[in-house]
């Protein structure tokens, strides 16, 4: 779940909105100045920021214009109904919302929502990188092109899906219903065996010894995985 942080010098209305927002299972922090929440921003992340602009120490709008410079999780000022002024600056120098106190519960969460919705969908999703390496296995997946141990690999668009789908994740243990489900885009319906053979002949153009794969890996019971410390273990052996 999303962790907000919330920024406010009176204590009551930090409770308040910790209360609101913690019974929709929002992880929360609270600060009670802009200097602290812009410590809390970098140390702890969090995916959204409630923040007021009269507070000592820093205010408001101070601390949004350099969050700007360093994030663009979504900042919803909380407002008096007299700071028109202070809304529309904030607004300028990149706060995407605004809340008017007195608030309501509903309106509140509403607005973290739809925040959190939009920021997921267009500004705060993690870009992907064009090339994937992982030892001797290299994606390039800008020019679509695999090389495993210095050559290049020929492979089918499923077969390319699936190491891409593995190598994205590293470490991490997926279904054969899993994988069926993020490369062909749809559900299996008892198809999901497809996945072992094209397993199979991937371990048999990127692997030097399938039977004794390096990298791709079967957990059994459980799935497949793209084992990233390979290259790791076996360099301390040299050491």
């Amino acid at each position: 779940m999303a962790k907000i942080l919330i920024v406010d010098d009176e204590k009551d209305i930090v409770s308040a909105l910790k209360i609101y927002l913690s019974a929709q299972g929002y992880d929360i922090l609270t600060a009670g100045d802009g200097k602290e929440a812009i410590s809390l921003l970098q140390t702890e992340h969090p995916d959204l920021v409630l923040m007021d602009i009269m507070m000592p120490e820093m205010d408001g709008i101070t601390a949004t214009a350099k969050m700007r410079e360093i994030t663009n999780v979504p900042i919803i000022l909380l407002t008096a109904k007299s700071e028109d002024s202070d809304k529309i600056l904030g607004l300028d120098i990149g706060a995407d919302d605004y809340i008017t106190k007195p608030f309501n519960p509903p309106e509140v969460i509403a607005r973290v929502r739809s925040q959190l919705r939009r920021y997921t969908k267009l500004g705060g999703q993690t870009v992907e990188p064009d090339v994937y390496t992982i030892g001797s296995i290299e994606l390039d997946d800008k020019r679509k092109r695999v090389t495993a141990d210095g050559e290049e690999v020929s492979l089918t668009p499923y077969e390319y899906g699936i190491l891409k789908f593995l190598m994205r994740n590293p470490g991490r243990v997926f279904s054969s219903r899993e994988i069926y489900r993020e490369v062909w885009n749809e559900d299996p319906l008892g198809s999901e065996g497809v996945v072992a053979v094209h397993i199979r002949h991937l371990r048999e153009k990127i692997e030097i010894d399938p039977g004794e794969p390096r990298y791709l890996k079967v957990v059994w019971g459980q799935g497949y995985m793209m084992e990233d410390s390979y290259e790791k273990q076996n360099s301390k052996k040299h050491m």
